[in-house]
């Protein structure tokens, strides 16, 4: 299937795929017609064709002429015959895991991540590094390496991969005083084409969207997003970050900015107001760590629980909590949100504690004329980010959403 006039996965939902306009029967739309179908597919799992036909409003030759031929590009699987008493024989289509892959790259403040997924989204690979603050040649020489490193370790992948999507903190080159980084690395990133760079790196084409659009992505398409049609994610890393559904489509914004709520303005300890990243993010819990004279390095282990420094995460926690529910507060009442979900670079049982300790705060704030939103752990978890950016080739490329 060809790129060229590939759907926006970030923007466009769902509710593409019930739209009259979704299918058509017109051969000139075929690479339409095809995305339909792999969408449903994606979205429901293993489809016959007949109901690929029923859920789609093409017809059934359409459908069966189109399953032909995602089968000869080994973009679907055929399942087992399914035989009832009445009615021909169905066979239900599955995506091809191999299918096609993707790599993701997410660059953080304190740490970058490449991952190797399948078309099901499936994470088959990751690398890592950690360091005080991105420089430029590092993080390149990282995505050399770390690229060669997956190739070698998965026989075949590399003929595989569509893209590589990359995610980037906005403005990663501000907030100096708070990472602590020189002026000069940091402010190289801002005229940087990050994109442009890591596609000639990567060999293959780039996509760049915000980290924690990204993370939203992936929590949308592969967490709890098929739960809710509307809802708030708060991503916790070296700084607070979040991202919006609304109607089943993550919502970027016209300059991609929507949904920043790490620049939520909350109140200060001692008075006046600040930026919700200033106080609800890793960063606080880091000084800490350092304070008290332990490795910050720990803090990126998160498979680990965290519990050699158990007495600073649970003070970290129950301020976040409150600055996380008194942002909570202000989304929904100007936007009416089923639920926020609470994700980060943190140990399953630390988000689990965060999203908790969240839902008690929100409970004791008075949210008069308007309706509490349920709080939850989202389930992605940390590679949220780097999954999402890998995403985002594989769903410009094949799906409606």
């Amino acid at each position: 299937m060809p790129a060229e006039g590939a759907s926006n996965a970030l923007i466009q939902g769902d509710s593409l795929i019930k739209d009259p306009e979704g299918g058509s029967n017109q051969s000139g739309l075929r690479d339409q017609n095809a995305r339909v179908v792999l969408s449903l597919i994606r979205r429901h799992g293993a489809l016959s064709s007949a109901e690929i036909a029923r859920r789609s409003s093409l017809s059934a030759q359409t459908v069966s002429n189109i399953i032909r031929a995602l089968e000869g590009e080994r973009l679907l699987n055929r399942g087992e015959t399914i035989r009832g008493k009445v009615g021909k024989p169905s066979v239900p289509m599955a995506l091809n895991p191999n299918g096609a892959l993707a790599l993701g790259l997410n660059i953080g403040r304190r740490a970058a991540e490449l991952v190797l997924v399948d078309f099901t989204g499936r994470q088959l690979d990751r690398r890592t590094v950690s360091y005080r603050y991105p420089i430029i040649p590092d993080v390149l020489a990282f995505l050399k390496t770390g690229i060669e490193s997956i190739a070698v370790a998965n026989p075949g992948a590399k003929e595989l991969v569509v893209g590589i999507g990359v995610g980037l903190p906005n403005e990663l080159w501000n907030w100096l005083e708070i990472v602590d980084a020189p002026e000069g690395a940091m402010r190289a990133w801002r005229d940087l084409d990050i994109a442009e760079l890591v596609a000639a790196e990567a060999g293959v084409e780039a996509t760049l969207e915000n980290d924690v659009t990204s993370a939203c992505v992936a929590e949308h398409l592969l967490g709890r997003g098929s739960e809710f049609s509307d809802f708030a994610y708060f991503f916790i890393g070296a700084f607070v970050g979040g991202g919006l559904v609304l109607n089943s489509k993550v919502v970027t914004g016209a300059y991609g900015n929507a949904a920043a709520f790490g620049s939520l303005l909350v109140p200060k300890p001692g008075g006046g107001m600040t930026q919700l990243l200033n106080v609800a993010s890793l960063h606080v819990l880091e000084r800490a760590v350092i304070a008290a004279g332990i490795d910050p390095n720990a803090l990126r282990d998160t498979h680990s629980s965290w519990q050699d420094f158990q007495s600073l995460v649970d003070p970290w926690i129950e301020e976040t909590s409150r600055y996380l529910a008194i942002a909570a507060a202000s989304v929904t009442s100007v936007v009416e949100i089923e639920t926020v979900l609470i994700d980060g670079a943190l140990p399953t049982e630390v988000r689990e504690d965060l999203s908790a300790a969240t839902q008690e705060s929100l409970r004791k704030l008075d949210l008069k004329g308007i309706e509490k939103p349920a709080i939850g752990a989202a389930t992605v978890g940390p590679t949220a980010r780097s999954v999402g950016a890998a995403l985002l080739p594989i769903h410009s490329r094949y799906f409606l959403a």
